[in-house]
């Protein structure tokens, strides 16, 4: 209804009332309208040249002409509306959904004719469309999801086996790079992946960061990629939120499996070793959604799956704990996307952290120490011996194995780079040629 000011303040309703004033400027900024006026040919109870406004739902802009003259004394602003659901209720009208109704001061039903209209953009008339139903985030996001099949050697030392393992993963670029968990890939010797659209294509595990669980795969095939994945900021996840997550728990044999629950807590620790921070949900995450998406309402991935609590050892008797799950925010992940999509650079050593305890222990500097070479490796090359400890390298110093890794992912196949360790108490400088990784 108009108020002394002419104007219709309904901010509350959906989108269902188009709001001007006197200037014509509008007030709802929710939704795009398109704003017509009809001619002077429409009447009211017989009066000709009132002021008539209706709304197109449809339209991406606001439309609107200038107004007819008004009859002496006569005609007040009308607003329109765009009748739907809640306006037919609102009205008692028998009127279907997207037919075009006037109302008028008294609320009487107008008709139209010969109607003329001419475009308006309003930059502060923007629709917000960005919260989705359930069903539409996940269409938005499951063409991106894969399922990621893996082959392994395990040795007990005595005999070796083939394993095979399945998780999942989500398509993060046009060139096919999917991101996942490290423990999805490792020790991998052949990695395939299944689309969306159940295609099985080949692919090769191109950078990893064990320390975080994260690692990049790309798709080798030429196809066409069914989708992928918008990512979005998991700073702003609150407690509460819904969530939806979409994997291929237990195998292949459930591919494409939609939860759905709520963010239980963030920036959960699961370690007290470790400074990484998780996204806490009751979703339901099981083996084999490892590494696939958590997504938000707007249908953006906010977290990587890669956990669940199964059971309470520290209850009596172990209960089984339900509604557990973990994902590793997606903003984590954004942090190593761009060194993680470059090829895993090999140095060929197997190390472990020299803390500062075991430094005083062994009388030997705080830095990363090598406890195998492997034979015509880039680090035997370089002179790298076992119970070398690695305090620089590229002239920065490292004291963690994730410092050295952050700092090779800076480099590239080819480059050849200082590395500083300590021999027997002495420093030594070598140089290392880096290689990509063959696998």
């Amino acid at each position: 209804m108009d108020n002394n000011n002419n104007e219709i303040n309904n901010n509350n309703q959906n989108n269902d009332f188009i709001i001007l004033n006197d200037q014509n400027e509008v007030k709802n900024t929710n939704q795009n309208y398109t704003v017509y006026e009809a001619n002077s040919s429409n009447t009211n109870n017989g009066k000709e040249n009132f002021d008539d406004y209706y709304v197109n739902f449809s339209s991406q802009s606001m439309t609107k002409e200038k107004k007819p003259k008004k009859a002496s004394g006569k005609g007040k602003k009308v607003v329109g509306v765009l009748c739907g659901v809640l306006v037919c209720t609102l009205l008692g009208a028998g009127v279907g959904v997207g037919t075009t109704i006037y109302l008028s001061k008294n609320t009487e039903l107008l008709g139209a004719t010969n109607v003329k209209k001419v475009v308006y953009e309003s930059p502060t008339f923007k629709s917000d469309n960005s919260t989705l139903s359930v069903v539409n985030a996940v269409n938005k996001v499951k063409p991106a999801v894969v399922t990621v099949s893996t082959k392994s050697v395990a040795s007990n030392g005595v005999f070796s086996q083939q394993q095979e393992g399945v998780g999942s993963g989500f398509i993060i670029d046009k060139e096919g790079h999917i991101l996942t968990n490290y423990h999805v890939i490792a020790n991998s010797t052949q990695v395939k992946v299944t689309l969306s659209n159940n295609k099985e294509v080949n692919a090769k595990v191109v950078n990893y960061d064990q320390s975080q669980d994260l690692a990049v795969i790309k798709i080798t095939d030429n196809v066409q990629l069914p989708g992928i994945a918008e990512l979005g900021d998991s700073d702003s996840v609150q407690a509460g939120e819904e969530v939806i997550a979409i994997g291929s728990p237990l195998g292949k044999q459930f591919t494409g499996t939609v939860t759905k629950g709520i963010i239980s807590a963030v920036n959960r620790s699961l370690s007290s070793n470790s400074s990484s921070t998780f996204l806490q949900t009751d979703a339901a995450i099981n083996p084999g959604n490892s590494g696939g998406p958590l997504i938000n309402s707007k249908g953006q991935v906010i977290g990587i799956n890669t956990s669940k609590i199964a059971s309470d050892s520290s209850s009596e008797g172990g209960n089984a704990v339900e509604g557990i799950g973990f994902s590793i925010p997606i903003n984590t992940a954004k942090e190593r996307i761009t060194a993680l999509s470059k090829p895993l650079l090999k140095m060929g050593i197997t190390i472990t952290n020299i803390t500062s305890d075991l430094a005083k222990q062994y009388n030997v500097p705080v830095g990363v120490g090598v406890t195998e070479v492997q034979e015509f490796s880039p680090a035997a090359k370089a002179g790298i011996k076992v119970n070398d400890v690695i305090i620089k390298f590229g002239g920065k110093t490292v004291k963690t194995g994730e410092e050295l890794n952050k700092l090779k992912g800076t480099y590239k196949n080819g480059d050849v780079v200082p590395i500083v360790v300590s021999r027997d108490n002495k420093e030594v400088t070598l140089k290392i040629t880096l290689e990509e990784s063959s696998n």
